[in-house]
């Protein structure tokens, strides 16, 4: 191979070599990025005659949930005011959803601790603000309210809560039911919960166990994460792809500035 021949291939080599390591780099922090987090999705379905639905999902980064809930079709009122309804991640059960057979006293209700052997006990409190433990578990004043409504939040799932999800067992369930639609025993019946509260109030309404979603952000419309996405890994791989392909261009004009000269 003689010296020019030798020039023009390393001309070309360089930008080409020079472009590769933006985007060997890009696909291991990507890869690094995408591991540290999982999303988990929960499809809330009715039970106790409620006729509700919704979905909610949970990105979960270390002990960090970013949490995206929406829900409609739910009781909207109560006592002349919204219907709050509170929810919960659920842990330590079978990891599902209470079926009819639940309904131990035959009132046609399946009350919150009937479910418990299916969903477990209460280990996260989805409220809007303030505390997240279990001591909150039955606080309506911070529970989300009306018929339908659109849930968002960030919190830090505690290492029980974080399991459960990890292993498969955790469970979202909202609570609150229209008491028009039970049976005349239910709805003379208290809360088993709230001894001042009618049943209808906390018993489970949408139930739905969370899985590993194949999704891996969550829908439009939800949370800003603040990291974990794929924006950090964006820029900076157009702007290193950009400075490779202007080498590129500038090895190239080289090439064609030393064939023209040699000629």
């Amino acid at each position: 191979m003689t010296k020019k021949t030798t020039t023009r291939v390393l001309a070309m080599a360089a930008p080409v070599a020079f472009l590769a390591i933006p985007l060997a780099f890009t696909a291991s922090t990507a890869s690094a990025q995408s591991s540290d987090s999982t999303t988990y999705m929960a499809t809330l379905n009715p039970i106790n005659h409620a006729s509700g639905s919704g979905m909610l999902m949970l990105k979960l980064t270390g002990s960090q949930a970013v949490i995206t809930e929406d829900v409609k079709g739910l009781a909207g009122a109560f006592m002349k005011a919204p219907f709050p309804h509170v929810q919960h991640i659920h842990i330590n059960g079978m990891g599902m959803c209470p079926d009819t057979s639940a309904d131990k006293n035959g009132d046609g209700v399946i009350s919150t601790t009937e479910g418990g052997p299916a969903y477990g006990a209460i280990g996260t409190t989805l409220g809007l603000t303030g505390d997240t433990s279990p001591a909150a578990g039955t606080d309506i004043k911070i529970a989300p309210s009306g018929a339908g409504f659109h849930y968002s939040r960030t919190i830090t799932l505690d290492a029980a809560s974080v399991a459960s999800v990890k292993a498969g067992k955790a469970v979202i369930v909202v609570h609150g039911l229209d008491p028009t639609t039970l049976s005349a025993k239910a709805q003379g019946e208290p809360s088993e919960l709230v001894p001042s509260l009618p049943l209808a109030a906390t018993s489970p309404a949408l139930c739905g166990p969370l899985a590993v979603s194949q999704m891996t952000t969550v829908p439009g419309g939800g949370v800003n994460t603040g990291g974990g996405g794929t924006s950090g890994v964006q820029d900076p791989w157009l702007i290193a792809a950009g400075a490779g392909l202007t080498a590129a261009a500038g090895g190239a004009l080289v090439l064609r500035r030393r064939t023209s000269a040699e000629k």
